[in-house]
């Protein structure tokens, strides 16, 4: 029997969902209607404008409730990646190191191409890491470069070739007219050119990456929302010691 799931608002199954967007409209009950009535042309019911607030003379921001009849069967769907596998902690992934690969392993990131945004990449790689997970400058068996924001592809790839590194990774923040697949895209095709794709481990990250993604693309993994950097280490070591590399 199939399983169908429906989001839960106030109560199960009642289909309720909070929907945000911007209208190329300035504020008022004109563009009030407008948001309501385009909530309702996506096929949800009960929609109410909740909030809206000006983001100029002529853009405005709304915050729609509404509710749908549609549900999905849960025994159909397949995640990004294994749920199953967890991630070692910070003790762990160097005890993982020192047995199984027996060096410090080098590890480099950056945010690359004119995405000036750093946050993402200081969240996996600076020693005060994010949220209570320690970067992987805080991890003793692995060497980690972190080179910040605007970072050509070649430069970066130079840097690694220089530092022989194990591991590289690129972030992406900026998404719009989709330049985190253009500059992935190109820094995948300048290893490719170079005949080095086979000599790192490739791991892309940003808030509109996913695994698929960034497997599409020619990367070993993608992490986005959600990821510390024991989830990107673990990763790491363990493809390490299955290809064994050391």
């Amino acid at each position: 029997m199939a399983k169908i799931i429906k989001p839960y608002g106030d109560a199960m199954d009642d289909g309720k969902v909070q929907l945000s967007f911007t209208l190329p409209v300035p504020a008022g009950s004109r563009s009030m209607e407008a948001a309501r009535r385009i909530a309702l042309a996506w096929g949800f019911h009960e929609a109410e404008v909740v909030h809206m607030a000006p983001m100029s003379d002529e853009f405005t921001f709304f915050v729609v409730y509404a509710a749908t009849s549609r549900g999905i069967d849960w025994d159909t769907v397949e995640g990004d990646r294994d749920d199953g596998e967890k991630p070692m902690s910070m003790d762990e992934i160097n005890a993982f190191i020192r047995a199984r690969i027996g060096r410090k392993i080098v590890v480099i990131g950056a945010c690359t191409g004119f995405d000036a945004h750093t946050v993402g990449i200081d969240a996996i790689m600076n020693m005060k890491g994010y949220n209570h997970h320690y970067g992987l400058e805080r991890y003793e068996m692995i060497d980690a470069h972190n080179l910040g924001a605007q970072i050509p592809n070649e430069k970066l790839i130079e840097y690694a070739e220089t530092h022989r590194a194990d591991a590289i990774l690129v972030s992406q923040v900026v998404t719009q007219k989709d330049s985190h697949i253009h500059n992935l895209t190109e820094f995948m095709e300048l290893l490719e050119a170079k005949g080095e794709r086979g000599r790192f481990i490739c791991i892309a990250g940003g808030p509109r990456i996913s695994n698929k993604l960034a497997a599409k693309i020619g990367f070993d993994a993608g992490f986005g929302h959600g990821t510390y950097a024991e989830d990107v280490a673990t990763f790491i070591v363990k493809k390490m010691a299955q290809e064994r590399r050391t």
